[in-house]
């Protein structure tokens, strides 16, 4: 059994943690966050030391070392501009890390970290899930056996509606979430890049607070994207039922269907850490690059084919000053 540790306990994606912990038969024995909202602890660890300053998290973390009781693990699931630090704490501390993407914002924290990993003498692993979809593996099977000239035509759509509430927070703030194409975008970007190779074009079309969309090129396909989180741009026929999301992956103008068997991954994440198979940083690092590209690029192109859905009428931020 091994010992594991949790920073941000009260975020979205902490219970799929939690649960992976003890799916894989491991105790948490320590959690922190600022905000005290963890109810959901109990479901999992009842007993787990809970805090809310990191600074008595530190020292609790301390103690138990100092007794030969040290943490294993340290799982990060704070706001995407703290992994890089929080990583940092825990290679210091002397743990294993597993950190949800994105790792970190920029390509050169990667760099970082990977010296101050090989110093350690410990492993820092992150969260790349699709890549253990069933149908996202058979996909890449399918087009390393296939024509090895083939170039595919792909269009990727993820609207995830959000209310006001996110531009208050921090995933509202680009400096703190690295933006629409790397908040809700990155994994989905990973999976391209998994599955059809290096980033040859990268075209911008559009990019504000609540919709991002462009056109990128790979070794074996040619991508129209669109990304949103205003729910106005969800197809009228999906919103009519109440749905406030919408995933479609074409490829070849047929759809691809990966919206089922989400539920288990981050176990099965776990388990191939445990195992010795999680994904690395050098991993991740195609897909942070990509994002930061996608954020930085000061110029909107009119280069590339457009997704039907770039020229939708935009939404004016919902406080514009006002808030």
């Amino acid at each position: 059994m091994k010992h594991f540790a949790l920073i941000g306990a009260a975020g979205f994606v902490a219970p799929r943690h939690m649960k992976a912990i003890k799916d894989t038969g491991n105790d948490l024995v320590a959690a922190y966050d600022p905000f005290d909202s963890v109810g959901i602890i109990d479901s999992y660890f009842p007993q787990a030391a809970f805090f809310v300053e990191f600074e008595r998290f530190d020292r609790h973390l301390e103690k138990l070392k100092r007794k030969g009781d040290g943490v294993d693990f340290i799982s990060i699931c704070s706001p995407n501009y703290l992994h890089d630090a929080h990583i940092r704490f825990a290679l210091r501390y002397g743990s294993d890390v597993i950190c949800e993407k994105p790792i970190v914002l920029n390509p050169w924290n990667v760099e970082a970290l990977q010296e101050i990993e090989r110093d350690s003498n410990h492993h820092v692993y992150t969260i790349l899930q699709l890549r253990l979809h069933p149908n996202v593996i058979a996909l890449r099977e399918k087009v390393r056996n296939g024509p090895p000239d083939k170039i595919y035509d792909v269009d990727l759509t993820y609207i995830t509606a959000r209310g006001n509430w996110y531009y208050t927070s921090w995933k509202g703030d680009e400096r703190k979430s690295g933006g629409i194409a790397t908040n809700i975008g990155v994994h989905f970007f990973d999976m391209l890049l998994w599955i059809f190779g290096d980033v040859k074009v990268n075209h911008v079309h559009l990019h504000s607070h609540d919709r991002a969309a462009g056109y990128l090129e790979f070794e074996k396909a040619r991508v129209r994207w669109f990304l949103s989180i205003n729910a106005e741009t969800i197809p009228e026929e999906i919103r009519k039922k109440g749905a406030r999301t919408y995933r479609s992956l074409t490829i070849q103008q047929e759809e691809f269907e990966f919206s089922e068997g989400f539920a288990d991954l981050h176990t099965m994440s776990y388990q191939n850490i445990l195992s010795g198979k999680g994904f690395t940083m050098q991993d991740a690092k195609p897909s942070i690059q990509l994002v930061y590209d996608i954020r930085n690029n000061e110029m909107l192109s009119q280069e590339g084919e457009k997704h039907p859905l770039t020229n939708l009428h935009a939404s004016p931020h919902p406080f514009s000053g006002k808030h």
